[in-house]
């Protein structure tokens, strides 16, 4: 396991998302999020659609909860086709709690799912951390974010937790 340092969760969020599109892009091009991401993950996930990735804004139910069913059409979808590679989804980025709601998000059931797929799985877990008990190393994703503060640490840090031989 590595954890690397940041001035906050928001560049956590961009380091894990941008740097593992970048890297996988020759898998593919196909990230799936959720609609009701902090605007780090969005913002993130736009700056890649002007680059010509294809991203997937999966829908929620009225709790909150992401269509895991959604995403699974979406992989397999992507895992048909063919030719090219915009459509083979690569990363998965959903948050682990909504600040707004407190849905906490199926993360180990997305995980096994991304696993199973050789999908890598971020999760911003800035508004759970310090609320509820998170375990990185013990959780079924490759990249997690989060920020001192919201664990009674200083504000202006935040760190990138990243399994241990992601390549």
């Amino acid at each position: 396991m590595e954890i690397f340092f940041t001035s906050c969760g928001t560049d956590s969020d961009n380091w894990a998302i941008k740097s593992i599109a970048g890297e996988r892009k020759q898998k593919g091009r196909h990230i799936l999020t959720s609609a009701i991401e902090h605007h780090a993950v969005l913002h993130s996930c736009k700056y890649l659609e002007d680059l010509d990735y294809k991203v997937t804004y999966l829908n929620v139910d009225k709790n909150g909860l992401v269509d895991i069913e959604q995403m699974k059409k979406c992989i397999e979808d992507g895992e048909r086709k063919i030719i090219g590679n915009k459509d083979r989804v690569t990363l998965i980025s959903v948050m682990y709690a909504n600040n707004e709601i407190g849905t906490i998000e199926p993360i180990e059931e997305i995980g096994r799912l991304a696993q199973k797929h050789d999908i890598y799985f971020h999760t911003d877990a800035v508004q759970g951390i310090g609320q509820i008990p998170i375990m990185a190393n013990k959780l079924p994703v490759d990249l997690l974010s989060a920020s001192a503060h919201k664990f009674h640490g200083p504000k202006g840090i935040g760190f990138l937790y990243v399994k241990k031989g992601l390549s």
